[in-house]
């Protein structure tokens, strides 16, 4: 068996993929697949069916040692253990030998909202009214208000949107309907009002771009930078923060675990749990802040304890 038919393989995994998981996931798995693709090679093995434990070892070894960082070798290993489910099922491999290998593991780190009132100012300014400053403050809106995916709200279409509630296809095909607010269905109607001005006539895309096609992972977050610095926002503003800052804040005021898990489209609660924590850290800032046994004053600082 040659390289080429090493890819082969890979090519009938990510086709299949394709059908459920967004574009940067398969194009990211393409990536990794193609790692050890050309690592199996280098290694003269041309042949899916040597792909064990100890191999897989020596590859992520490998990737390691190129500088590679946890996230990145977990990613890796995920990409692998679906590529060898694959090879199960074709008849091209015995077992997944990657529940048998594991990733260092990779740092937590909380997510990192914007303060609400920080926030509100943020999306309260003013702008010039323009069909593009409209589709800009609706899409700003219902990140915020929903709670969405960067690729759930590019790949929204006019007919998603129902009068309190969008559709959307999560991650792995699997559909959700989340509540809109009231601010954002008022920016939404501004700017379908205006949205033909841009959009070609053929295009279901609710979100389009100045030449009338469906707006970019790219293009949404790089107006999304724009506006922050435009807006005066102090901090860098992306897609997934808004998304945080929409999940903590609801958590903070509703307490509700498992809504914000169903509204964020999390298969795991433990996923969503990470804003529990971070909400728990606001909680004692506040208490250390205002509770008068938890505070200490200047003057006590030399007092034995």
């Amino acid at each position: 068996m040659t390289g080429r038919a090493l890819d082969s393989e890979v090519e009938a995994f990510l086709a299949g993929l394709a059908r459920t998981a967004s574009p940067a996931t398969v194009g990211a798995y393409r990536r990794d697949l193609e790692a050890l693709a050309a690592f199996l090679e280098a290694e003269a093995i041309d042949d899916w069916s040597a792909l064990d434990a100890a191999l897989l070892r020596r590859f992520l070894g490998s990737e390691r040692m190129r500088g590679q960082a946890p996230r990145s070798l977990a990613r890796r290993r995920a990409a692998i253990s679906g590529f060898a489910r694959h090879l199960v099922a074709a008849g091209r491999l015995r077992h997944n030998p990657v529940p048998l290998v594991r990733t260092p593991r990779q740092p937590r780190h909380l997510p990192h909202p914007l303060d609400v009132d920080q926030l509100a100012r943020f999306l309260d300014t003013p702008h010039d009214d323009s069909p593009l400053a409209r589709r800009d403050q609706a899409m700003l809106e219902l990140f915020y208000s929903s709670g969405l995916r960067l690729a759930e709200l590019a790949a929204l279409d006019l007919g998603d949107l129902q009068p309190q509630r969008v559709r959307v296809l999560g991650k792995g095909g699997k559909p959700r309907q989340v509540p809109v607010g009231r601010r954002a269905r008022q920016a939404l109607d501004a700017w379908r009002a205006v949205r033909g001005q841009l959009a070609d006539r053929d295009t279901p895309a609710l979100f389009v771009g100045v030449r009338g096609a469906r707006l970019g992972h790219r293009a949404i977050q790089k107006r999304l930078a724009e506006l922050a610095r435009a807006r005066g926002l102090a901090e860098h503003l992306h897609p997934h923060r808004l998304r945080h800052s929409f999940a903590s804040h609801l958590l903070e005021s509703s307490q509700d675990l498992r809504a914000v898990q169903e509204l964020l489209g999390h298969a795991d609660l433990a996923t969503t749990q990470v804003y529990t924590r971070l909400d728990w850290q606001h909680l004692a800032a506040s208490y250390d802040a205002a509770h008068p046994r938890a505070r200490r004053r200047a003057d006590d600082a030399g007092e034995p304890s």
